[in-house]
């Protein structure tokens, strides 16, 4: 607890020095509500009640992204990306939506692109705050003092592509994907340097290891609650899947396996493979096309968190029974009867 109240004390400081007039979204105190909880089989009652709904937090974003909870139940707060305006946003419960950083994925002095900011964002084991930024082609931590420091930006020397999202290992060593996302034109783009779209591991001794190339455009990701499976979106909508891989005890991946494919649903539905957390029993909870999907561990689909826009990540919060929901040009929650884990990393 002492290293999370730290780390809130760190993040309120650093947001006071942001000029508020940045700040799009709209807040409310009296939510509203979008979407349907689409019901496909009974097991979901269990996991999100029957009369739930999909309350909006904030609006007006470009694009929000990668939610991660700071903080303990009451006093805890959430921050997001809104990755065209490359900002991150602070939301807090009775206070609504405001600019918590600027720049935050891209320090550059010409333009860059659609999409400079961060994107994924997380706490390390030590409560820091995390950033896969996409300008700057990095992933940072923010130290104590409010600056940021370098944790990666290429692999054998080459430049990564637009490092999309991460999740830490119990161990420290952080697990992290690099689609061309970020990059101005995406994947043709002149200023690549890697013919490849990873999936890496940056083990606590600065060791980076390409676990695969094999997914064209790796993007959410997640373990197990055993961490014995480490799960990966695929946000090609030609082959629109979730993949899970078998960990060995190296911290190395074994063969992957379809986990769920989705690439009928592309076109029919808004969004694809994004973002994904599992709660505390193994149950996966994927952004894709229509919402955010529910998994069981063996891969059933139970149902669909329904937005009607495209979903971008996801988030527990609060006492871990609350989920975060980043879709499109909105930030929403809903109440659920099972729990994630939040915080950082142990």
């Amino acid at each position: 607890m002492k290293t999370i109240r730290f780390t809130c004390m760190i993040l309120a400081t650093f947001a006071l020095s942001l000029s508020q007039s940045e700040v799009q979204a709209q807040d409310s105190t009296n939510y509203p509500t979008i979407g349907e909880i689409v019901r496909l089989d009974p097991r979901l009652d269990q996991l999100i009640d029957k009369d739930t709904k999909i309350e909006v937090l904030s609006s007006g974003f470009d694009w929000s992204e990668g939610p991660v909870w700071v903080g303990d139940a009451k006093d805890g707060f959430l921050l997001f990306s809104d990755i065209p305006r490359n900002s991150v946003m602070k939301w807090k419960e009775g206070e609504g939506a405001s600019l918590f950083m600027k720049p935050s994925g891209y320090t550059g002095v010409t333009p860059y692109g659609n999409e400079p900011g961060c994107n994924g964002l997380f706490l390390d084991p030590k409560g820091r705050l995390v950033s896969c930024e996409h300008g700057d082609r990095r992933v940072s931590v923010m130290t104590k003092d409010g600056g940021k420091r370098t944790l990666v930006d290429n692999y054998m020397g080459k430049r990564l592509n637009s490092p999309n999202d991460g999740t830490f290992k119990s161990n420290g060593d952080l697990y992290f994907t690099d689609p061309p996302y970020g990059l101005p034109n995406r994947y043709d783009d002149p200023r690549r340097e890697l013919d490849f779209c990873g999936v890496y591991r940056l083990a606590t001794d600065g060791t980076l290891t390409l676990l695969t190339k094999e997914m064209t455009r790796p993007n959410g990701i997640a373990f197990s609650p055993d961490e014995k499976t480490l799960y990966v979106a695929q946000s090609d909508p030609e082959a629109a899947i979730w993949k899970a891989f078998p960990v060995n005890k190296d911290g190395t991946l074994g063969t992957g396996k379809v986990f769920y494919d989705a690439t009928k649903s592309v076109g029919k539905l808004p969004g694809l493979p994004d973002g994904l957390k599992t709660d505390l029993k193994g149950n996966v909870f994927a952004t894709g096309p229509g919402g955010c999907y529910v998994f069981t561990p063996d891969g059933d689909l139970l149902g669909r968190i329904s937005t009607g826009e495209r979903t971008a990540n996801c988030a527990w919060g609060n006492d871990g029974s609350t989920l975060y929901l980043t879709a499109d040009t909105y930030l929403v929650r809903i109440p659920t009867k099972t729990k994630g884990r939040v915080g950082p990393a142990k």
